[in-house]
């Protein structure tokens, strides 16, 4: 389980970075060398020059795909500096730990993203560059998120177990709310532990909330500036119910609709940002789920109806003698795989509901199980598809693996705050203006 946790911290740690060859930001020039190392703060020894936080406040101009003006990255650089200086204690104390997170690592994790988007090898490195943006801004970054959730690791021990026992109590205590509303939330966490830092905090909240209305995606802004852990998880804190939420929380979220954002809530230790995703009533969510294997044969240029080219012509043919002979989904399968085409073949559980095109639903609620469709003609290509199976699910209840994960995270998020206050009350700080 933690080791889904350290894969899942560097994919959405990544995740603004590799929306980037999709933008179009001109951040500011970079400051003059003078002013670049100017000292911003001192950590426990460690300096925090004013080019990291220059270069960090040039990511987030470039994750949110927005062109912040200089007075907007103007009012992120208390916030920034809060957060560089967390950082810092984090890496320290993963040093102290001697816990290494290596070099060859973070570049398999980096080629991975670059993989994953279609990018060919060097792109992050050379976007960055090109945008006045450090490599090392985003490499420092995701070596401090993979080495803090090693250490989280070792301070939960045990704990990072979650027992049958852990389980049974959370379903026990969910079927008591059966009925009542639960909600999926996002969620970015701002800290103020002093009330000195109430008034920044706040102002930088305000920045975020612009940023986000303004279309800045959720899950990016999260995974950059959230200090809770969920910023692994791009905000996400899944579907929680009532008493899970703070109070404060939990009101905005009851009349907000689906899809906004709320203004800065007041919480313990801080400011939280929310967005509301999802409601439903806990334990009813009826869905009807199907398994499917298709077989897309793809056209070479685009279809004219009334003027097909001989490609198309036995393209057709094909996907009838796949729609003819086929019994079975192993053949659908292995016919997909034969056309190489990238459309995914195994596109796992869907849910009928959500299947984009009343024609393509019609098909799947219909078509008897292990039958092969007739062939479903569209501009670029043929699908042929069968049904594997289809069965009545209620999702209203999360299944074990979500309890586990749920419990897991949890623990993970207090042990990160508790550990955090732990080493910032310990810490030798000298921060200048």
């Amino acid at each position: 389980m933690f080791s889904r946790f350290v894969l899942r911290a560097v994919i959405v740690g990544v995740a603004s970075a590799a929306a980037l060859p999709a933008l179009a930001v001109t951040p500011p020039p970079p400051p003059p060398a003078a002013d670049a190392a100017k000292i911003v703060a001192i950590v426990n020894g460690d300096v925090i020059s004013r080019e990291d936080v220059n270069n960090r406040r040039r990511l987030f101009a470039l994750s949110t795909g927005l062109p912040s003006s200089q007075d907007v990255l103007d009012h992120l650089t208390p916030q920034i500096t809060h957060q560089l200086i967390d950082e810092r204690l984090r890496l320290q104390e993963t040093e102290r730990r001697r816990i290494v997170v290596t070099d060859q690592e973070i570049a398999k994790a980096i080629g991975e993203v670059e993989a994953r988007n279609g990018m060919p090898p060097g792109t992050l490195r050379n976007r960055l560059s090109a945008d006045n943006v450090e490599f090392r801004t985003l490499v420092d970054q995701m070596r401090v998120q993979i080495g803090w959730t090693r250490v989280l690791r070792e301070v939960l021990g045990a704990q990072s177990t979650v027992t049958p026992a852990d389980i049974a109590e959370q379903q026990r205590l969910l079927k008591e709310q059966v009925g009542q509303t639960e909600y999926r939330v996002g969620e970015i966490f701002i800290p103020a532990e002093t009330p000195a830092a109430l008034t920044e905090a706040q102002k930088f909240a305000d920045t975020v909330i612009q940023q986000l209305r303004a279309g800045a995606p959720f899950p990016v802004v999260a995974a950059q500036f959230s200090q809770s852990q969920t910023a692994l998880l791009g905000g996400d804190l899944g579907w929680v119910q009532p008493s899970q939420l703070d109070p404060a929380e939990l009101r905005v979220l009851s009349v907000m609709p689906i899809g906004a954002v709320s203004n800065p809530l007041r919480v313990p230790g801080g400011f939280s940002i929310v967005s509301l995703h999802g409601k439903r009533e806990i334990g009813k969510d009826p869905a009807t789920v199907v398994k499917v294997r298709q077989a897309f044969f793809p056209f070479t240029a685009r279809l004219d109806p009334a003027n097909p080219t001989d490609q198309q012509k036995q393209t057709l043919e094909a996907a009838r003698r796949l729609s003819a002979s086929a019994k079975d989904c192993p053949t659908i399968e292995a016919a997909g795989k034969a056309t190489g085409s990238n459309r995914p073949i195994d596109p796992g559980e869907v849910r009928l509901e959500s299947v984009p095109g009343a024609g393509l639903r019609q098909v799947l609620s219909t078509l008897p199980v292990g039958t092969a469709s007739q062939p479903l003609v569209a501009e670029d290509g043929i699908l042929v598809v069968m049904v594997c199976s289809r069965e009545d699910k209620n999702f209203g209840l999360p299944s074990t693996e979500e309890l586990t994960s749920r419990i897991l995270n949890d623990r993970v998020e207090l042990a990160s705050r508790q550990l955090m206050r732990d080493l910032q009350r310990r810490a030798l700080l000298d921060v200048r203006t």
